[in-house]
């Protein structure tokens, strides 16, 4: 058989593998949230990536009707990861975190694995966590 012939041979297989590999496994995650005020709704973002966490778009975004009784986030069908969450209890209800004239939020808050906040989001080292099989986590938010 000659060189180029056993190429051919070499991708096909290869095409064929690549049809019948079996598509990469996905998993849950549910996030429940603690929180002290039953108006409202918490706003969920996930990010799978420290640049991503530190000012860039989250993967996916949830939100809780903390008013309607609700207290779960579920994030279906993630691939396997390293993820961290921002979240905010809005509790007025009008869609983004109310500060006081210096900045501070005036809206509770809280982060995965419910690293601290030192005047600013808590950092990626802390608020980060390993997503590999269906995966829970409470976060208070205060």
């Amino acid at each position: 058989m000659n060189t180029t012939a056993l190429a051919a041979v070499a991708a096909a297989l290869l095409a064929s593998a690549a049809l019948h590999a079996a598509p990469p496994e996905t998993v849950n995650l549910t996030l429940s949230f603690e929180t002290e005020a039953a108006t409202g709704a918490v706003l969920v973002s996930l990010f799978d990536s420290e640049a991503a966490y530190s000012g860039g778009a989250p993967v996916r975004r949830g939100r809780v009707d903390v008013a309607a009784g609700e207290r779960e986030a579920v994030f279906a069908g993630l691939p396997a990861g390293t993820y961290a969450v921002k979240a905010f209890h809005d509790v007025d209800g009008d869609g983004r975190m109310n500060v006081n004239p210096f900045g501070q939020p005036t809206e509770p808050f809280a982060f995965s694995n419910n690293a601290p906040a030192s005047m600013g989001p808590a950092a990626w080292e802390g608020a980060r966590f390993t997503v590999a099989g269906e995966t829970a986590q409470t976060i208070l938010i205060r």
